[in-house]
């Protein structure tokens, strides 16, 4: 659908312009926003490498094991089915914590990680288990400690308070947390 529609904001933005003698306009903002998007993209991609080093370090240490430990309550809570995959609950666990500091690009390979770890016990493979529903509410949720990435956009954009957004982010990621788990475990129970 996107594939239509934006092709014909595009189109009618420029039938606009030429109507409307603002061509040169369209093209100066062609080039800012291309601009704009490059260097978002190196903020973005050093954001990226020093976390994902950063979790890649704490893999190797006994850090994940801690945190593995520390989550280790409400990871049984919310994957009863996991007692025995202690793999997938460090997956998990890692997963978590990125998103906890903010990093959803870092997490995405953890949570990919995860999933292909839980799919390995899942007898019907076209079909999610309750643990994999419950872990994408949980990603799609991503409560956030540390919003790192909106951080970064609004640092890269000139913001004055880039991280003056951080209790606004508590709270709506506490909100949708609960409600998504909420509305998780009750649904599982009826199916």
């Amino acid at each position: 659908m996107l594939n239509v529609i934006w092709p014909i904001f595009i189109t009618i933005s420029f039938i606009y312009a030429l109507v409307t003698g603002n061509v040169e306009k369209v093209s100066n903002g062609i080039f800012d926003s291309a601009s704009s998007a490059v260097e978002l993209t190196l903020t973005f991609f050093g954001t990226i490498c020093l976390w994902n080093g950063i979790m890649n370090i704490a893999k190797k240490t006994t850090l994940m094991s801690k945190l593995t430990k520390i989550l280790q309550p409400a990871i049984k809570f919310l994957f009863p089915e996991l007692k025995h995959n202690e793999q997938a609950k460090e997956e998990i666990s890692m997963n978590v914590v990125a998103n906890l500091l903010g990093l959803g690009n870092a997490a995405t390979p953890l949570g990919l990680k995860a999933m292909e770890t839980m799919q390995k016990e899942n007898p019907k493979k076209d079909t999610l288990t309750n643990s994999m529903a419950m872990f994408i509410v949980l990603n799609t949720a991503s409560l956030q400690l540390i919003p790192t990435n909106v951080i970064a956009i609004r640092s890269s954009l000139g913001s004055i308070a880039p991280s003056s957004i951080i209790l606004q982010v508590w709270v709506a990621t506490i909100i949708a947390a609960t409600v998504g788990i909420t509305a998780t475990k009750i649904l599982m129970r009826k199916f």
